[in-house]
């Protein structure tokens, strides 16, 4: 699981070497495989050295960078009704206990619909985090999971129309404006243009519970499920630890699940928080991994960081980097995924600046604010987090970040998440479920700070910024700049 790309030459031109450089560039952090294929042609290599495409031609191609996380994975691209097919993810519900890739294939020949109906079923009944693409015909049809787990972009200029894992694969090949794939949707594109379509999003409609014991007891009913469907296939488990709710609630019930759980606690010396983690951990009688960060660190791991996550925002770079390093201590401990708690605070509400809406603008607004950031998730976490452990070669899991969720948390009114504008502890229903579940208390009541200021990361990118004597976003563009002039 690491990266696809599709790409379509509008004058009907050769799309593979496009593909083929596109693949270099998501390559460059090591892969078990390499894939390339059009309509009538499939190649797969275990190096790109060795991937010949001389003489090979299309004006449609896809391609595969694949690194095999649990013993089942295979490598793509394959060929299915006369098209070529990539699938590139996970998928939790249903179990598959063949590769994806196969179990994928199997489901769309069965089915004969090895085109738009096929794929429109693959979004509309699998639960996972993946993307997909068909070409067929001088033709593409490129998919996204319902949440927009997988980063997927895409993009265009006067000659190809490109789809890539990673906005730096497109702007390789001259797509300077690369934009989110919009998640649970297709594209079907040929050299006229192309079409989006609509096939499973989430929507506030859902009928709401009717007492916070209720919604506590459907949260406590979803959240066990997802877990241990992420945690299927692996007898060990790291999570990414900061000693809050969030994180101990998934290592809770990853545990109860049957992983051996191992919590990778990051941070800069000297923060209150890490004591804090310390006391979590003891509590969750589970191993307990603490790795402790410089200045110096901060700078050196910023550039990775920006290369990983493709922008220079300061909220996304200081979050990054505490992420960076709890993948990268992951990775090297020999974890081949890591879990974490992203998506609780948007859909429970779980920052302050909730709280601070709706003290001054009243429940509607908060609300509003909510559903907004619930549906531009994507965009704002998953994809950030996804690239940083695919850069360290890892895999990231997201138990909060299942379809069920995510729909049960948008219609959930919000006296279920902020009981009233007094409530400074936030997230009400997560808090009663992990309660029920049996989570100690200290750990069931300890008060949200976000990560990049609990980790102590944003002051010191403010002190490096003004070392400079430049603003934040001055510092982290000039870091941005440099890092992709030398890549």
């Amino acid at each position: 699981m690491k990266a696809i790309v599709a790409v379509l030459d509008k004058k009907g031109k050769n799309a593979v070497q496009m593909a083929v450089s596109m693949l270099k560039v998501l390559g460059r952090g090591g892969a078990d495989a390499f894939g390339i294929a059009a309509q009538n042609h499939v190649i797969v290599e275990r190096s790109l050295e060795k991937l010949l495409v001389e003489g090979f031609k299309s004006s449609t191609a896809i391609g595969h960078v694949f690194l095999k996380v649990l013993a089942k994975d295979e490598p793509h691209p394959t060929q299915i009704e006369r098209a070529a097919f990539v699938f590139d993810g996970r998928i939790y519900n249903p179990r598959v206990e063949t590769s994806e890739t196969d179990f994928v294939a199997k489901k769309l020949q069965a089915d004969d619909e090895a085109d738009e109906a096929g794929t429109e079923a693959l979004i509309r009944e699998l639960d996972g985090c993946f993307a997909f693409a068909f070409a067929k015909d001088e033709k593409l049809v490129v998919g996204r999971d319902s949440l927009g787990l997988y980063p997927l972009y895409y993009g265009e200029n006067r000659s190809v129309l490109a789809f890539a894992s990673e906005r730096k694969a497109l702007w390789k090949i001259g797509i300077k404006e690369a934009r989110s794939f919009p998640p649970g949707h297709l594209i079907i594109a040929d050299k006229k243009g192309l079409k989006i379509k609509p096939v499973k999003v989430l929507k506030c409609s859902a009928t709401a519970p009717a007492s916070m014991e209720e919604a506590a007891k459907k949260l406590q009913t979803l959240l066990e499920l997802s877990t241990k469907e992420r945690a299927h296939g692996l007898s060990e488990v790291a999570v990414a630890f900061s000693g809050g709710l969030d994180s101990s609630l998934i290592a809770w019930l990853a545990e109860k699940a049957g992983a051996e759980v191992h919590l990778i606690h990051v941070s800069l010396e000297n923060q209150p928080e890490t004591k804090q983690a310390e006391q979590a951990a003891s509590l969750l009688d589970m191993p307990f991994h603490k790795y402790l960060y410089g200045e110096e660190d901060v700078e050196q791991t910023l550039t990775k960081v920006l290369l990983a996550i493709e922008d220079h925002n300061p909220v996304m770079a200081c979050i990054g980097v505490p992420m960076f390093w709890a993948a990268e201590r992951a990775a090297e401990l020999g974890f081949r995924a890591l879990f974490a708690g992203q998506g609780a605070d948007e859909y429970f509400g779980g920052y302050r600046r909730y709280l601070n809406l709706y003290k001054r603008f009243g429940e509607d607004t908060t609300e509003k604010a909510l559903a907004h950031d619930i549906l531009t998730m994507h965009e704002k976490n998953f994809e950030r987090d996804s690239k940083i452990c695919t850069f360290n070669n890892l895999e990231l899991r997201l138990p909060f970040a299942s379809y069920p969720i995510a729909e049960f948390a948008l219609n959930l009114p919000l006296r279920f998440k902020i009981e009233s504008p007094n409530d400074s502890l936030r997230k009400a229903v997560l808090r009663k479920a992990a309660e029920k579940f049996g989570l100690p208390p200290p750990i069931v009541n300890k008060p949200k700070k976000a990560v990049q200021y609990a980790t102590g990361v944003a002051k010191a990118v403010r002190r490096l910024a003004k070392r400079e004597r430049l603003t934040v976003k001055q510092f982290l563009q000039k870091i941005f700049s440099e890092a992709f002039e030398k890549f």
